[in-house]
């Protein structure tokens, strides 16, 4: 129960914090460590999940609860597929060549683009997170 709680109190502020940080179009070093922990938060759910079903033998009261679960390990490498992407997208819409051949001013533009683009890719995916978290929540007891 406790790491339930964690994954939902750790991707809900994540969510939030990169949600704002978004709107305001300003990157967010700290993002990245709440997304960091809000996801080992679900690695550490999902494996005391497969340990209390194939080492203990008990079983939710639905089976959408595994889905559910396992879905959320699914959402974080999709968004991280996404996010690995996101600077060759931002380089090919502006038809750049050779990034260093930008002025400076013009590569720190290009790195913010990228840096908010990999924000909102991974602010939606702790969104999702947490929908699924709490259906999955609602499935197991």
């Amino acid at each position: 129960m406790a790491v339930g709680i964690a994954v939902l109190a750790t991707n809900l502020t994540a969510a939030v914090w990169g949600t704002v940080a978004w709107v305001r179009r300003i990157p967010s070093v700290i993002f990245w460590y709440l997304l960091r922990i809000a996801q080992a938060a679900v690695i550490v759910q999902v494996a005391i999940g497969l340990f209390l079903l194939i080492g203990q033998g008990r079983r939710a009261a639905s089976d959408l609860h595994y889905l559910y679960g396992v879905s959320l390990l699914v959402i974080a490498l999709v968004a991280e597929g996404f996010r690995a992407g996101v600077a060759q997208r931002e380089i090919d819409k502006l038809g750049i060549d050779d990034v260093d051949s930008l002025e400076r001013r013009d590569q720190i533009l290009l790195a913010r683009a990228v840096v908010r683009n990999e924000m909102g890719i991974m602010t939606m995916s702790v969104i999702a997170v947490v929908t699924l978290a709490l259906r999955a929540y609602s499935t197991g007891s």
